[in-house]
Protein backbone atom coordinates (compact mmCIF):
# COMPACT_ATOMS: atom_id res chain seq x y z
CA UNK A 1 0.00 0.00 0.00
CA UNK A 2 1.69 3.12 -0.85
CA UNK A 3 0.50 7.15 0.03
CA UNK A 4 1.67 10.25 -0.09
CA UNK A 5 4.05 11.93 2.58
CA UNK A 6 3.73 10.14 6.36
CA UNK A 7 4.30 10.65 9.34
CA UNK A 8 5.49 7.77 12.03
CA UNK A 9 3.76 9.24 15.20
CA UNK A 10 5.12 6.95 18.45
CA UNK A 11 3.94 6.63 22.34
CA UNK A 12 6.31 5.14 24.22
CA UNK A 13 5.47 3.94 27.72
CA UNK A 14 7.44 1.66 30.17
CA UNK A 15 6.16 -1.72 28.63
CA UNK A 16 4.21 -0.31 25.11
CA UNK A 17 4.52 1.10 22.41
CA UNK A 18 2.01 2.58 20.23
CA UNK A 19 2.57 3.76 17.02
CA UNK A 20 0.29 5.08 13.77
CA UNK A 21 1.64 6.17 9.99
CA UNK A 22 -0.71 9.28 9.42
CA UNK A 23 -1.15 11.47 6.17
CA UNK A 24 -0.62 14.93 7.53
CA UNK A 25 -2.08 16.71 4.37
CA UNK A 26 -4.92 14.15 4.28
CA UNK A 27 -5.72 13.46 7.60
CA UNK A 28 -5.49 9.75 6.99
CA UNK A 29 -4.41 7.58 9.47
CA UNK A 30 -2.94 4.21 7.31
CA UNK A 31 -1.96 2.37 9.94
CA UNK A 32 -1.79 1.88 13.67
CA UNK A 33 -0.93 -0.63 16.55
CA UNK A 34 0.01 -1.18 19.67
CA UNK A 35 2.99 -4.04 20.88
CA UNK A 36 2.40 -4.80 24.37
CA UNK A 37 4.32 -6.57 27.22
CA UNK A 38 7.71 -5.35 26.35
CA UNK A 39 10.46 -6.87 28.56
CA UNK A 40 8.09 -9.48 30.00
CA UNK A 41 8.01 -13.40 28.57
CA UNK A 42 6.15 -13.69 25.45
CA UNK A 43 6.76 -9.81 24.25
CA UNK A 44 9.40 -8.08 22.46
CA UNK A 45 13.16 -8.35 25.10
CA UNK A 46 13.28 -4.73 24.85
CA UNK A 47 12.11 -1.20 23.24
CA UNK A 48 14.74 -1.44 19.99
CA UNK A 49 13.02 -4.68 19.50
CA UNK A 50 9.49 -3.76 19.34
CA UNK A 51 10.17 -0.94 17.34
CA UNK A 52 12.08 -2.83 14.23
CA UNK A 53 8.54 -5.21 15.16
CA UNK A 54 6.60 -2.07 14.46
CA UNK A 55 8.77 -0.97 12.06
CA UNK A 56 8.66 -4.27 9.95
CA UNK A 57 4.36 -3.54 10.00
CA UNK A 58 4.45 -0.49 8.39
CA UNK A 59 7.79 -0.28 6.17
CA UNK A 60 5.82 -0.21 2.86
CA UNK A 61 3.42 2.26 4.09
CA UNK A 62 3.86 5.66 2.12
CA UNK A 63 6.70 8.10 1.73
CA UNK A 64 8.07 8.23 5.38
CA UNK A 65 9.37 11.83 6.10
CA UNK A 66 9.57 11.89 9.71
CA UNK A 67 8.75 10.82 13.32
CA UNK A 68 6.38 12.45 15.43
CA UNK A 69 7.32 11.41 19.46
CA UNK A 70 4.67 12.59 21.69
CA UNK A 71 6.51 13.89 25.03
CA UNK A 72 3.86 14.98 28.36
CA UNK A 73 6.20 17.29 30.25
CA UNK A 74 8.23 20.08 28.31
CA UNK A 75 8.65 21.98 31.40
CA UNK A 76 8.85 25.80 31.17
CA UNK A 77 11.02 26.18 27.92
CA UNK A 78 10.04 23.38 25.60
CA UNK A 79 6.69 23.93 24.04
CA UNK A 80 7.02 24.42 20.41
CA UNK A 81 7.45 20.95 17.81
CA UNK A 82 11.56 20.76 18.07
CA UNK A 83 13.72 18.50 16.09
CA UNK A 84 15.18 15.99 18.31
CA UNK A 85 19.11 16.48 18.76
CA UNK A 86 21.66 15.62 21.60
CA UNK A 87 20.41 18.78 23.67
CA UNK A 88 16.94 18.40 23.30
CA UNK A 89 17.31 14.91 25.12
CA UNK A 90 19.20 16.12 27.68
CA UNK A 91 16.83 18.83 28.70
CA UNK A 92 13.93 16.30 28.54
CA UNK A 93 15.74 14.08 30.52
CA UNK A 94 16.45 16.71 32.92
CA UNK A 95 12.62 17.32 33.20
CA UNK A 96 11.97 13.49 34.02
CA UNK A 97 11.70 14.34 37.73
CA UNK A 98 8.50 16.41 36.56
CA UNK A 99 7.00 13.50 34.92
CA UNK A 100 8.76 10.33 36.07
CA UNK A 101 5.74 8.29 35.30
CA UNK A 102 6.01 9.50 31.37
CA UNK A 103 9.00 11.03 30.24
CA UNK A 104 11.77 8.58 30.58
CA UNK A 105 9.82 6.04 28.74
CA UNK A 106 9.39 8.79 25.98
CA UNK A 107 12.99 9.49 25.90
CA UNK A 108 13.81 5.49 25.59
CA UNK A 109 11.66 5.55 22.38
CA UNK A 110 13.04 8.22 20.68
CA UNK A 111 16.54 7.22 21.49
CA UNK A 112 15.59 3.89 20.20
CA UNK A 113 13.48 5.20 17.36
CA UNK A 114 17.10 7.94 16.16
CA UNK A 115 18.97 4.67 16.37
CA UNK A 116 16.29 2.18 14.26
CA UNK A 117 15.11 4.96 11.86
CA UNK A 118 19.19 7.51 11.91
CA UNK A 119 18.05 9.15 8.00
CA UNK A 120 14.46 10.46 9.37
CA UNK A 121 14.22 14.00 11.15
CA UNK A 122 13.08 13.14 14.54
CA UNK A 123 10.49 15.74 16.21
CA UNK A 124 8.93 16.00 19.87
CA UNK A 125 5.51 17.17 20.45
CA UNK A 126 4.77 18.28 23.64
CA UNK A 127 1.58 17.60 25.95
CA UNK A 128 2.41 21.03 28.02
CA UNK A 129 2.47 22.84 24.87
CA UNK A 130 -1.35 24.48 24.11
CA UNK A 131 -1.48 25.40 27.87
CA UNK A 132 2.32 26.89 27.74
CA UNK A 133 0.77 30.62 27.71
CA UNK A 134 -1.69 29.66 30.39
CA UNK A 135 -2.66 33.57 32.31
CA UNK A 136 -0.70 34.33 35.03
CA UNK A 137 -3.59 33.48 37.43
CA UNK A 138 -4.41 30.19 36.31
CA UNK A 139 -0.87 29.35 36.18
CA UNK A 140 0.75 29.88 39.50
CA UNK A 141 0.29 28.66 42.79
CA UNK A 142 0.05 30.43 45.88
CA UNK A 143 3.16 29.22 47.11
CA UNK A 144 6.54 30.87 48.09
CA UNK A 145 7.55 32.78 44.85
CA UNK A 146 11.21 31.56 45.53
CA UNK A 147 10.63 28.34 45.96
CA UNK A 148 8.46 28.05 42.48
CA UNK A 149 10.45 29.81 40.97
CA UNK A 150 13.74 27.84 41.74
CA UNK A 151 12.13 24.39 41.23
CA UNK A 152 9.89 25.57 38.50
CA UNK A 153 6.66 24.99 39.90
CA UNK A 154 3.92 26.38 38.02
CA UNK A 155 0.74 24.94 36.50
CA UNK A 156 1.71 23.53 33.05
CA UNK A 157 -1.29 21.78 32.15
CA UNK A 158 -1.58 18.34 29.51
CA UNK A 159 -3.94 16.93 26.99
CA UNK A 160 -2.84 19.92 25.34
CA UNK A 161 -2.53 18.46 21.88
CA UNK A 162 -6.24 17.02 22.46
CA UNK A 163 -7.70 19.82 23.69
CA UNK A 164 -6.37 22.24 20.71
CA UNK A 165 -7.45 19.49 18.22
CA UNK A 166 -10.87 19.36 19.65
CA UNK A 167 -12.05 23.05 19.98
CA UNK A 168 -10.11 23.78 16.31
CA UNK A 169 -12.47 20.76 15.18
CA UNK A 170 -15.64 22.23 17.00
CA UNK A 171 -15.08 25.33 15.73
CA UNK A 172 -15.13 23.42 12.13
CA UNK A 173 -17.91 21.58 12.85
CA UNK A 174 -20.08 24.64 14.02
CA UNK A 175 -18.95 26.53 11.20
CA UNK A 176 -17.62 29.54 12.83
CA UNK A 177 -14.38 30.89 13.50
CA UNK A 178 -11.99 29.45 16.14
CA UNK A 179 -11.25 32.95 17.36
CA UNK A 180 -15.41 33.70 18.08
CA UNK A 181 -15.88 31.34 20.50
CA UNK A 182 -15.36 30.49 24.20
CA UNK A 183 -15.13 26.94 24.72
CA UNK A 184 -15.04 23.90 27.59
CA UNK A 185 -13.25 20.76 26.45
CA UNK A 186 -13.68 17.51 28.48
CA UNK A 187 -10.86 15.06 27.78
CA UNK A 188 -12.58 11.98 29.34
CA UNK A 189 -10.89 8.87 29.15
CA UNK A 190 -8.49 6.59 31.99
CA UNK A 191 -6.60 10.00 32.58
CA UNK A 192 -9.01 13.42 32.15
CA UNK A 193 -8.95 16.97 31.92
CA UNK A 194 -11.06 19.83 31.48
CA UNK A 195 -10.22 23.35 29.68
CA UNK A 196 -11.79 26.48 29.67
CA UNK A 197 -10.74 28.18 25.94
CA UNK A 198 -11.74 31.18 24.57
CA UNK A 199 -11.36 32.46 20.63
CA UNK A 200 -8.81 29.74 20.73
CA UNK A 201 -6.09 30.41 23.58
CA UNK A 202 -6.67 28.59 26.62
CA UNK A 203 -7.47 30.37 30.22
CA UNK A 204 -7.27 27.39 32.16
CA UNK A 205 -7.24 23.45 32.54
CA UNK A 206 -7.72 21.14 35.31
CA UNK A 207 -4.00 19.44 35.31
CA UNK A 208 -1.16 21.41 37.12
CA UNK A 209 2.46 20.64 37.40
CA UNK A 210 1.66 17.09 36.75
CA UNK A 211 -1.22 15.03 35.31
CA UNK A 212 -2.36 14.40 38.71
CA UNK A 213 -4.22 17.61 39.51
CA UNK A 214 -8.17 18.03 38.57
CA UNK A 215 -10.63 15.49 37.60
CA UNK A 216 -10.73 12.26 39.20
CA UNK A 217 -9.58 9.60 36.85
CA UNK A 218 -9.03 6.23 36.21
CA UNK A 219 -6.48 5.29 38.44
CA UNK A 220 -5.29 9.28 39.63
CA UNK A 221 -6.64 11.17 42.33
CA UNK A 222 -7.42 14.25 40.82
CA UNK A 223 -7.15 16.82 43.35
CA UNK A 224 -6.53 16.32 46.75
CA UNK A 225 -5.75 18.61 50.16
CA UNK A 226 -1.88 18.69 49.90
CA UNK A 227 -2.03 18.39 54.00
CA UNK A 228 -3.29 14.41 52.98
CA UNK A 229 0.30 13.98 51.67
CA UNK A 230 1.78 15.24 54.78
CA UNK A 231 -0.62 13.55 56.80
CA UNK A 232 0.09 10.19 55.63
CA UNK A 233 3.65 10.82 55.51
CA UNK A 234 3.88 11.86 59.11
CA UNK A 235 1.31 9.94 60.67
CA UNK A 236 0.99 6.66 58.54
CA UNK A 237 4.70 6.32 58.17
CA UNK A 238 4.19 6.37 53.81
CA UNK A 239 7.49 6.93 52.15
CA UNK A 240 6.68 9.55 49.43
CA UNK A 241 6.93 6.81 46.80
CA UNK A 242 4.62 4.76 48.41
CA UNK A 243 2.33 8.14 48.19
CA UNK A 244 3.12 9.07 44.52
CA UNK A 245 2.46 5.61 43.87
CA UNK A 246 -1.17 5.67 45.30
CA UNK A 247 -2.24 8.66 43.80
CA UNK A 248 -1.06 7.73 40.29
CA UNK A 249 -2.06 3.71 40.57
CA UNK A 250 -4.18 2.87 43.50
CA UNK A 251 -6.77 5.86 43.23
CA UNK A 252 -9.56 7.71 40.96
CA UNK A 253 -12.18 5.56 40.25
CA UNK A 254 -10.64 2.37 40.88
CA UNK A 255 -8.98 3.28 44.34
CA UNK A 256 -12.67 3.79 45.47
CA UNK A 257 -15.08 1.52 43.06
CA UNK A 258 -12.00 -1.35 42.16
CA UNK A 259 -12.87 -1.09 38.67
CA UNK A 260 -11.61 1.42 35.47
CA UNK A 261 -13.53 0.17 32.93
CA UNK A 262 -16.90 1.98 32.99
CA UNK A 263 -19.10 0.06 31.41
CA UNK A 264 -18.19 -2.20 34.18
CA UNK A 265 -18.81 0.08 36.80
CA UNK A 266 -22.32 1.02 34.92
CA UNK A 267 -23.27 -2.58 35.25
CA UNK A 268 -21.93 -2.49 39.37
CA UNK A 269 -23.92 0.44 39.98
CA UNK A 270 -26.98 -1.02 38.26
CA UNK A 271 -26.88 -4.43 40.60
CA UNK A 272 -26.66 -1.82 43.83
CA UNK A 273 -22.60 -2.11 44.66
CA UNK A 274 -22.32 0.85 46.72
CA UNK A 275 -18.91 1.00 46.33
CA UNK A 276 -19.11 1.53 42.70
CA UNK A 277 -21.86 4.18 43.22
CA UNK A 278 -19.75 6.39 45.53
CA UNK A 279 -16.64 6.02 42.90
CA UNK A 280 -19.33 7.05 39.86
CA UNK A 281 -20.67 10.22 41.90
CA UNK A 282 -17.02 11.26 43.55
CA UNK A 283 -16.27 10.91 39.40
CA UNK A 284 -19.45 12.98 38.61
CA UNK A 285 -19.92 15.77 41.61
CA UNK A 286 -15.72 16.63 40.51
CA UNK A 287 -16.40 17.10 36.67
CA UNK A 288 -19.62 19.03 37.52
CA UNK A 289 -17.49 21.37 39.93
CA UNK A 290 -15.44 22.23 36.97
CA UNK A 291 -17.95 22.42 34.08
CA UNK A 292 -19.24 25.13 36.67
CA UNK A 293 -16.24 26.68 37.39
CA UNK A 294 -15.48 27.08 33.46
CA UNK A 295 -18.36 28.56 33.08
CA UNK A 296 -18.31 31.37 35.40
CA UNK A 297 -14.54 31.84 33.86
CA UNK A 298 -15.98 32.24 30.62
CA UNK A 299 -18.94 34.01 31.09
CA UNK A 300 -20.35 33.37 28.01
CA UNK A 301 -20.07 29.74 26.97
CA UNK A 302 -20.59 29.10 23.44
CA UNK A 303 -20.06 24.85 23.07
CA UNK A 304 -18.79 22.00 25.57
CA UNK A 305 -17.46 19.29 23.80
CA UNK A 306 -16.31 15.69 25.25
CA UNK A 307 -14.00 13.55 23.90
CA UNK A 308 -11.32 10.93 24.76
CA UNK A 309 -12.37 6.90 25.25
CA UNK A 310 -15.24 7.81 28.07
CA UNK A 311 -16.55 11.37 26.73
CA UNK A 312 -16.72 9.90 23.00
CA UNK A 313 -18.44 6.66 24.37
CA UNK A 314 -20.53 7.02 27.37
CA UNK A 315 -23.92 8.33 26.76
CA UNK A 316 -24.40 7.94 30.27
CA UNK A 317 -22.11 10.06 32.03
CA UNK A 318 -22.49 12.64 28.94
CA UNK A 319 -26.02 12.89 30.71
CA UNK A 320 -25.00 12.62 34.13
CA UNK A 321 -22.66 15.25 34.08
CA UNK A 322 -24.73 18.22 32.11
CA UNK A 323 -28.18 17.28 33.44
CA UNK A 324 -30.76 19.35 35.26
CA UNK A 325 -28.41 22.83 33.99
CA UNK A 326 -30.90 24.51 31.75
CA UNK A 327 -30.81 27.47 33.87
CA UNK A 328 -26.98 27.73 32.98
CA UNK A 329 -27.81 27.23 29.13
CA UNK A 330 -27.42 23.51 28.61
CA UNK A 331 -29.81 21.28 27.54
CA UNK A 332 -29.32 17.63 26.06
CA UNK A 333 -31.06 15.91 23.67
CA UNK A 334 -31.71 12.43 25.14
CA UNK A 335 -32.26 10.71 21.74
CA UNK A 336 -29.06 12.41 20.32
CA UNK A 337 -27.11 11.73 23.59
CA UNK A 338 -27.81 8.19 23.01
CA UNK A 339 -27.71 7.42 19.35
CA UNK A 340 -25.64 5.64 17.71
CA UNK A 341 -23.27 7.76 15.81
CA UNK A 342 -19.51 7.86 16.49
CA UNK A 343 -17.97 11.13 14.56
CA UNK A 344 -18.62 14.66 15.28
CA UNK A 345 -22.10 15.23 16.19
CA UNK A 346 -24.32 17.48 18.22
CA UNK A 347 -25.72 15.83 21.47
CA UNK A 348 -27.92 19.21 22.34
CA UNK A 349 -31.53 20.52 21.51
CA UNK A 350 -31.58 22.80 19.38
CA UNK A 351 -32.79 25.57 21.46
CA UNK A 352 -29.84 24.90 24.37
CA UNK A 353 -28.15 28.53 24.68
CA UNK A 354 -25.03 26.36 24.89
CA UNK A 355 -24.20 23.68 21.99
CA UNK A 356 -22.79 20.53 23.22
CA UNK A 357 -20.83 18.51 20.62
CA UNK A 358 -19.33 14.94 21.02
CA UNK A 359 -15.93 15.08 18.77
CA UNK A 360 -13.17 12.69 18.18
CA UNK A 361 -10.02 13.32 19.41
CA UNK A 362 -7.16 12.62 16.90
CA UNK A 363 -3.51 13.29 18.84
CA UNK A 364 -1.92 11.44 16.20
CA UNK A 365 -3.24 13.68 13.40
CA UNK A 366 -2.32 16.65 15.24
CA UNK A 367 1.43 15.50 16.12
CA UNK A 368 1.93 14.24 12.91
CA UNK A 369 0.53 17.49 11.48
CA UNK A 370 3.01 19.41 13.97
CA UNK A 371 5.65 17.65 12.29
CA UNK A 372 5.05 18.55 9.13
CA UNK A 373 4.89 22.30 10.37
CA UNK A 374 8.83 21.64 11.46
CA UNK A 375 10.23 19.98 8.53
CA UNK A 376 8.11 21.97 5.65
Amino acid sequence: MSADRTVLVLNCGSSSLKYAVVEPDSGRQIADGVVERIGDAGGPPDHEAALRAAFDQIADYGDLVAVGHRVVHGGPDLYQPTVVDDALIARVRELSALAPLHNPPALLGIEVARKVLPDLPHVAVFDTAFFHDLPAAAAHYAIDRDVAERWHVRRYGFHGTSHQYVSEQAAEFLEAPLESLNQIVLHLGNGASASAIAGGRPLDTSMGLTPMEGLVMGTRSGDVDPGVLVYLWREAGMSVDEIETMLNKRSGVRGLGGETDFRELHARVDAGDADAKLAYDVYLHRLRKYVGAYLALLGRTDVITFTAGVGENDAIVRRDALSGLLTLGIELDDDRNDGPERGPRRISSDSSPITVLVIPTDEELAIARACASVIG
